[in-house]
């Protein structure tokens, strides 16, 4: 078994989205994704698919082109090569569940600009 709390031990950076790889599964690996106020994540897309759930705060998710609210509660799946950005309306905590194939280095490469 393993366990892991989404609110608990949180340490915003003010610069940069903070992402973490909180459990690996079989299957996926589940990453907590820690954003300041206004901090966002510039379009991107995956080579898996992906699911976004908001667990607490509120972001604006554009997903080609289309913007939509997510608030505390709102989760979203998506296809691969979907582009997608988000931007913390709030200090918001967002749990990205990622195929197993895929990689955190990935994430964080996205949000350091490299």
């Amino acid at each position: 078994m393993k366990t892991f709390s989404l609110s608990q031990n949180q340490v915003y950076n003010k610069t940069k989205v903070t992402a973490e790889v909180i459990m690996e599964t079989p299957f996926s690996k589940e990453i907590r994704l820690l954003l300041y106020k206004n901090q966002f994540m510039k379009e991107h897309k995956t080579s898996f698919p992906i699911t976004i759930e908001v667990f607490q705060g509120a972001i604006n998710l554009s997903v080609e082109g289309e913007s939509k609210v997510m608030l505390a509660g709102d989760m979203i799946y998506l296809d691969a090569d979907v582009p997608h950005s988000l931007k913390a309306k709030a200090n918001s905590i967002v749990r990205l569940t990622l195929s197993k194939f895929d990689k955190i280095e990935r994430i964080e490469e996205l949000i350091n600009g490299t």
